[in-house]
């Protein structure tokens, strides 16, 4: 089967590209790009006036499936993911039961190739149960698909864990995803502590509390010589934490999601539980910081941190609702705007989701290289809509964006050459 994207303006970092250009596709894979490609007996997709990128990767999601498929399932998941133009998803285990052995591994890729609109490539346990107590099998969850390892949103207390972990995901070169937060000094907080936190009347989670943690993850990472991903950075401190030990060799990643590089704790107000997340919103002071840290290198990865919840888990008092929000849909729009407010150019932006956060996962996606699989994007850079919560395809409603006005969306997204999404 051939296809053939004509006219689009084709944008591969991950090769330098940014020009008017065909793609030829073969069977699922891309055969060609150059300019003015015969079509001949291909199926013509006509890109003129769009960017075409490859599909995005988004490398922290939750799918909730096995266990959780009221808030979200790998279907819808990955309806949602291929709606906003993401063609790869690395999904963490917080499962039920949770992804710390090959039948739920399994279950997930199985899944995902049979019913699913996106890649998805699991992200397996740190420890058993995600207890922090026992490590898990990695090497046999890694041969049986996991691309890196995580606990999730519950930190490994003990030093002496997280070290053994890190040696031992080393020894195949996969990387520990970490959540940075020293728990003793969150102690039940429910946003970012400061005066917003103070008016409302709501126990707050210092800055301390993941620049502590990411200090000794770093830390532990130098040491061992292993690989470690710090997501969802939201700090000031950590960002720099981030920036010194790069410069010293360490083998260190990191992630920063819309939420924390768009809004500030000031979204609390009213007591929104669509601004409840972990880490919380902070300050103007971080907000620049994680967007300075993107501009400049220190941060690899945009990332969404995709968290569906029911309405009923966060209709409740802020201080017990649940923490987080959905993102696939609109990781494109806010990401874009970035490029609008002259804090990226727009290859920066199409690199942070695409082939940078690929090479974390060490996965064969995110460019447009010849003989790589068709996972394409056609994005209207211009085309402003609405984010409405009944035309969201994920089955969970939690985002802050409900109502917003975004610029820039995906109209066509094509998976292995088979389109998977489209819009007129």
């Amino acid at each position: 089967m051939k296809i053939l994207v004509k006219s689009g303006r084709v944008i591969d970092p991950a090769n330098k590209i940014d020009e008017k250009l065909d793609i030829l596709i073969v069977d699922g894979k891309i055969a060609e790009l150059a300019a003015n490609i015969d079509a001949g007996d291909c199926e013509v997709i006509n890109a003129a006036g769009l960017l075409v990128t490859p599909g995005l990767v988004d490398i922290h999601v939750h799918l909730r499936d096995p266990g959780q498929e009221y808030k979200e399932d790998i279907i819808s998941g990955t309806r949602a993911a291929a709606a906003g133009g993401v063609t790869s998803i690395a999904c963490m285990p917080n499962t039920s039961p949770v992804n710390d052995n090959l039948a739920v591994t399994k279950y997930i890729i199985s899944k995902a190739r049979e019913q699913g609109s996106a890649n998805v490539f699991p992200i397996g346990c740190v420890t058993k149960g995600m207890k922090g107590e026992i490590l898990s099998e990695m090497g046999e969850l890694q041969e049986g698909g996991c691309v890196g390892f995580s606990d999730d949103g519950l930190p490994i207390k003990d030093g002496e864990m997280m070290r053994r972990a890190l040696e031992y995901a080393a020894t195949f070169d996969a990387p520990i995803f970490t959540h940075a937060e020293d728990l003793s000094l969150v102690a039940g907080g429910a946003m970012n502590e400061g005066s917003v936190s103070t008016e409302l009347g709501l126990k707050g989670i210092p800055w301390v509390a993941e620049d502590a943690a990411t200090a000794r993850e770093i830390m532990l990472a130098e040491f061992t010589g292993g690989r470690l991903h710090v997501c969802h950075v939201s700090t000031k401190g950590s960002v720099e934490l981030v920036r010194q030990a790069k410069a010293r060799g360490v083998r260190v990643t990191c992630e920063a999601t819309p939420h924390h590089f768009m809004l500030t704790d000031e979204a609390v107000r009213g007591y929104n539980t669509n601004a409840k997340m972990n880490p919380p919103l902070r300050s103007q002071v971080d907000v620049d910081a994680v967007r300075a840290g993107l501009a400049d290198g220190t941060i690899d990865a945009i990332a969404t941190d995709h968290a569906p919840h029911h309405r009923d888990e966060k209709n409740v008092e802020f201080a017990i609702a649940m923490n987080g929000i959905i993102g696939l849909e609109t990781l494109l729009p806010l990401s874009l705007k970035l490029v609008g407010e002259k804090v990226l150019s727009l290859t920066q932006a199409i690199a942070l989701t695409t082939c940078r956060p690929a090479d974390i996962l060490g996965i064969d996606r995110g460019t447009l290289s010849v003989g790589a699989v068709a996972d394409i994007v056609l994005i209207n850079p211009n085309k402003e809509w609405t984010v409405k919560a009944e035309e969201l395809q994920s089955k969970s409603k939690n985002s802050p964006w409900i109502g917003a006005t975004m610029k820039g969306l995906a109209v066509k997204t094509l998976l292995a050459g088979k389109v998977v999404h489209s819009r007129d």
